[in-house]
């Protein structure tokens, strides 16, 4: 394999990548990237060459991608105000469409960049959904956690060197469909599948401590102390969660990759450095 031709030169150095390839031969990886990722040009396009790479390397990647501040602002062009109760948005009926448009256009988008770039990419969005939910609560509204997902579609598409593209929504009992936070949802899929690795990719440096500084090593015990302590709030308790309960279900390593960062997918995969804070149990 012609790793000089496949590496970006900005990327990691060629003996790193080399060193921690093979880990990763008939492994998953799941990917999930936040909608800020997605909503940055430069950023965007960085993490569909970094993808491509990796089909390039034939690895076995899915992508769960978020949608945050896209829905932010087609909710706020609604004049809808958003809510959030421990990092998780409140999602009435009126909010689900809006949530469900959005994130189905940002599915397309990203499809239709990894086929122009012949990276065989395939499509779950909303109408495909691969996850059954459970409602979480009234207060939430149409916010489900996942209970089921059927992994046997995704392992086709990985068997056919197709790059499953995943909306972070399911069907309820009733029906009718719900938001997931992505980061649950790549983590249920990451368990479902036993991946090697869980990718979260965000727009932060990955967790911080009390001092603001980041902590690029992180085991589950202290991940759990810093939430109790109050050091990791909002919307990365979610994070942190999915972190916990994916190492405790055969995931070996999970990072909170700063996707800012130029090629932080490769950098996180392919060197000792990484993108952020890896978290083992």
């Amino acid at each position: 394999m012609d790793l000089e031709n496949i590496i970006p030169k900005a990327g990691p150095a060629i003996s790193e990548v080399k060193k921690y390839i093979d880990k990763y031969n008939d492994e998953i990886i799941v990917i999930k990237c936040g909608g800020s990722v997605l909503l940055d040009s430069k950023l965007f396009n960085q993490f569909v060459e970094d993808i491509c790479v990796l089909n390039k390397l034939c690895l076995n990647v899915i992508i769960v991608h978020g949608g945050g501040k896209n829905i932010k602002k087609k909710l706020d062009e609604n004049k809808i105000e958003t809510k959030f109760i421990n990092g998780l948005r409140v999602t009435d009926e009126k909010s689900i469409r809006i949530v469900e448009n959005s994130l189905n256009e940002l599915n397309s988008e990203i499809v239709k960049k990894l086929n122009e770039k012949q990276c065989n990419a395939f499509s779950i969005n909303s109408k495909n959904s691969i996850i059954k939910v459970n409602k979480i609560s009234n207060e939430l509204g149409y916010v489900g956690n996942p209970k089921v997902v059927d992994h046997k579609i995704i392992k086709q598409l990985l068997n056919n060197e197709k790059i499953p593209v995943i909306v972070p929504m399911g069907n309820g009992d009733d029906n009718k469909i719900y938001n997931i936070n992505a980061d649950t949802a790549a983590g249920s899929i990451a368990k479902s599948l036993t991946s090697r690795r869980l990718l979260l990719m965000t727009d932060v440096k990955g967790v911080l401590d009390k001092n603001k500084k980041l902590i690029p090593l992180l085991n589950s015990s202290f991940a759990k102390k810093m939430i109790e302590d109050g050091i990791i709030q909002g919307g990365m308790i979610p994070k942190i969660n999915t972190c916990l309960e994916s190492l405790n279900n055969g995931v070996t390593g999970v990072a909170i990759v700063d996707g800012r960062k130029s090629h932080s997918i490769l950098f996180e995969l392919f060197s000792d450095k990484g993108a952020g804070t890896l978290i083992r149990k």
